[in-house]
């Protein structure tokens, strides 16, 4: 399960100068990362079932080590990787593993000034920068602060771990909590509260204008990872699916939020070969809940592996095919 797979025994070597409350969070969160391999559903649900043995095949996603297996100390991740080259028609596809987004490899921006109650200190790491859309992830510990200023992008992101709440700008209160996503559009203005350290992976889309109508207040969406079972799911039959344009009959998807240049969604297949069949026409982000599968990039050659945790940036134009390996399913944002 990603929400508890960080390997934070040495998150105290970058914190030692951050609040108690941040170091707190590192005692309480010290699972191996083999526990990545449990489904986000499982977790959420509270099933505490004992883990499959060792060297188990998983019929849901692949092969696995499995928690008893001997596992080497993973080097620490020093940059995401980068497959393929800025020429032929496709910049470069932008992937990171789970553990680069660990706690210990985050950059403190430090306590938050405008904070209201608690002790709320930032830190982040960035995957890729294309001028319009950026990814990374963010850790906070808790705390609450006013948001009146106007957001000057829309941001997306999915909860590996923690509680909060985000609140409009005429008081009305969404909470969330791990495996949910949440869409805070350009323009919103409100307040943050964290009732228990967040670490998220977040999109974010600097478009130009609010897309939102703005005769009302802006809201926030939260939407729950039980939502993202098969039969909330839309089958894509024959038809065109929104993330790739593909016409895969194995995929089946949900656009949950479509506003202006920014659509989110879930996205699942069944083991297939997914051409791509034209350059895609928007910037594609998703971090891959379920599953395995390969991200093939004809421009450049270049291939990469996608297992639980890992997250992607492809660019417009890009041209390739999708390989799912292993019944997949993956939180998307497209952006323009």
């Amino acid at each position: 399960m990603i929400v508890r797979s960080f390997a934070l025994s040495s998150v105290a070597l970058l914190l030692a100068g951050y609040s108690s409350a941040f170091q707190q969070h590192q005692v309480r969160t010290g699972a191996s990362s083999s526990r990545l391999a449990f489904s986000y559903l499982d977790d959420l649900s509270g099933d505490e079932s004992a883990p499959l043995a060792a060297n188990t095949e998983r019929s849901d996603w692949g092969y696995w080590p499995g928690p008893g297996a001997s596992v080497p100390a993973a080097p620490v991740p020093a940059a995401p990787k980068v497959v393929g080259s800025a020429g032929g028609g496709s910049e470069n596809i932008h992937h990171a593993p789970i553990e680069y987004f660990s706690i210990d490899q985050m950059v403190s921006k430090g306590p938050r000034a405008t904070k209201d109650w608690g002790t709320p200190q930032d830190a982040t790491r960035k995957l890729a920068d294309d001028g319009t859309l950026r990814a990374g992830s963010w850790f906070c510990s808790e705390g609450g602060w006013p948001s009146p200023n106007q957001k000057a992008h829309t941001e997306v992101f999915f909860v590996l771990e923690g509680h909060g709440m985000l609140g409009d700008s005429d008081g009305t209160k969404h909470y969330f909590g791990p495996g949910d996503t949440v869409i805070i559009p350009k323009g919103h203005t409100g307040r943050w509260d964290v009732y228990s350290p967040i670490h998220k992976i977040w999109a974010v889309n600097a478009h130009d204008y609010i897309e939102e109508d703005q005769s009302v207040p802006i809201r926030v969406r939260v939407d729950g990872y039980h939502t993202f079972a098969p039969h909330f799911l839309t089958p894509n039959g024959y038809g065109i699916d929104p993330l790739y344009a593909a016409s895969a009959p194995e995929i089946s998807y949900k656009t949950f939020y479509d506003v202006g240049p920014t659509s989110v969604g879930v996205w699942a297949s069944e083991r297939a070969f997914i051409p791509i069949p034209n350059p895609l026409e928007r910037k594609v982000f998703f971090h891959l809940l379920e599953g395995a599968l390969n991200v093939h990039d004809i421009s450049t050659g270049g291939s990469q592996r996608c297992l639980p945790g890992d997250t992607i940036m492809l660019p417009q134009g890009f041209k390739g095919y999708i390989d799912v390996l292993e019944p997949a399913k993956k939180m998307f944002t497209t952006a323009l």
